[in-house]
């Protein structure tokens, strides 16, 4: 099968988002980089924080989004209050999660693409499509697309797991730990009548 130009426009795309997701794994991220697309221009592009900010709401998708919120150039004049996202597309290496899928409908976006399927937080159909099967008081559903470099996508989050997490935390010894028995009553938040 021959890829149509649409194909080759997004593979573009997504090479630059796999640039992004190359840097995140040089920092010792899990690899996923975005880019957001309006007008044939980047508009925004990133990558996962969330070991450096040690702050596990701060993925790919979510630091583009403040980086466009952030710069009133970037939010289109006419929508900017209800659709911050309006005719703006996301190329990410892997599918967003609930929290970012969630985040993009309630900004309107208009379509995203993304390398590999999300199985076990995916919320753009792999376990809970947030973009097409929920209802939203505003935004229209959005399409997602997946497949677009989706080898290049689990290599390079095969080669983080295969790597020790320096940015993990030190699991906890159980083997001396106790099984505690005692209950103690609840305290009643009102007193009794004397």
């Amino acid at each position: 099968m021959i890829p149509s130009s649409d194909d080759n426009v997004h593979l573009t795309w997504m090479r630059e988002a796999m640039t992004m997701a190359e840097e995140a794994l040089a920092c010792g991220e899990v690899p996923v980089g975005c880019v957001f697309v309006r007008d044939g221009a980047i508009i925004a592009k990133a990558r996962n924080r969330t070991n450096q900010l040690r702050n596990a709401s701060r993925h790919a998708e979510l630091e583009a989004i403040d980086l466009i919120l952030e710069d009133p150039s970037l939010t289109p004049p006419s929508s900017a209050a209800r659709h911050p996202l309006a005719n703006t597309t996301l190329y990410v290496t892997v599918e967003p999660c609930i929290m970012c899928a969630s985040a993009l409908r309630q900004l309107g976006v208009y379509q995203v693409f993304y390398g590999c399927e999300n199985d076990k937080f995916g919320g753009c159909g792999s376990v809970l499509g947030v973009n097409e099967c929920l209802e939203h008081p505003v935004h229209p559903s959005y399409k997602a697309t997946g497949g677009y470099l989706r080898k290049d996508a689990v290599m390079i989050l095969r080669q983080f797991y295969v790597t020790e997490n320096t940015n993990a935390p030190v699991p906890r010894q159980k083997a001396t730990r106790v099984l505690k028995t005692d209950i103690l009553p609840k305290p009643s938040l009102e007193q009794p009548d004397t």
